[in-house]
């Protein structure tokens, strides 16, 4: 089968050369601006002349960092729980009824996958100022939920299929109501791939920057949008106080994702499609 096995081994090694040259880069990039979070001064040497914390307690009064992770929170949270609702809801009917335009109804569903954020960003923002929920938590977690319940519908279509029509005759056989066999069958089966389409959910809302960007006002925005502002508003700020909040953004993102996987496994997602 291996004709030429000298080629094969060439080509695994510069494929391995390629992945460890950018694992390197990005552990550079990222150790580069945790260094400097702490830095007093960095000039053409391999280390700061010296190391302090101020540049954290500067960052968290400067941008008044406690208000803006409640806000982040509070934005992840509403979208992690309502795209999780509606995604599940709407892909069940997806799943389990046929109708005229079905597939039309699926293309609309995807293309705000399929389509950047920027794209429909603005003229979303748009509208949403007009309905007078701009700059508004609301207003931001309106926006996100534009591409995450779509995500979730088209993850969990899939793990719906699987599930034996009969299984939910039978609970109704015994008398089960639509929220019973919702709550206490399906739900309990969907499970693993519930978890695992909302971690995706989680890590997405957190790193969406686009449509928060748009939609959000002074008392509404989230820590990457703040971030942003730290590097681009107006006034002169130094670039450690910058890089200690980029540390806080990458801290609080990891945080959030390990509290996530002490619940769920991602390889879940990919072993119950791969059995389908």
């Amino acid at each position: 089968m291996d004709r030429n096995p000298l080629a094969l081994r060439l080509w695994t090694t510069s494929i391995w050369v390629l992945v460890g040259f950018f694992i390197v880069n990005l552990l550079a990039m990222i150790a580069s601006v945790v260094v400097n979070s702490f830095g007093t001064r960095w000039f053409n040497t391999w280390l700061p002349a010296g190391f302090t914390t101020k540049w954290y307690a500067s960052a968290w009064l400067e941008f008044q960092l406690d208000d803006i992770l409640i806000v982040t929170f509070q934005v992840v949270g509403a979208v992690v729980l309502l795209s999780g609702l509606l995604g599940v809801l709407g892909a069940y009917a997806l799943a389990r009824r046929e109708f005229p335009g079905k597939r039309l109804v699926m293309l609309l569903i995807l293309l705000p996958l399929l389509v950047p954020p920027i794209t429909f960003g603005i003229p979303l923002a748009t509208l949403l100022y007009q309905l007078g929920l701009g700059s508004s938590i609301a207003g931001v977690i309106l926006a996100n939920l534009v591409p995450t319940v779509p995500f979730v519908i088209l993850v969990m279509i899939p793990f719906i299929e699987q599930i034996d029509p009969r299984v939910e005759a039978a609970a109704r056989v015994f008398g089960a109501s639509p929220r019973q066999l919702f709550v206490h069958v399906l739900v309990p089966m969907l499970a693993p791939g519930i978890l695992a389409a909302l971690l995706m959910v989680l890590v997405r809302t957190i790193a969406m920057f686009e449509l928060t960007f748009f939609t959000a006002g002074p008392s509404s925005q989230t820590l990457v949008v703040a971030l942003y502002y730290a590097v681009y508003a107006a006034g002169v700020r130094a670039g450690q106080s910058i890089d200690a909040m980029a540390v806080i953004y990458m801290a609080t993102t990891l945080i959030w994702l390990l509290i996530a996987l002490r619940f769920v496994n991602p390889t879940q997602l990919v072993t119950r499609v791969k059995k389908s």
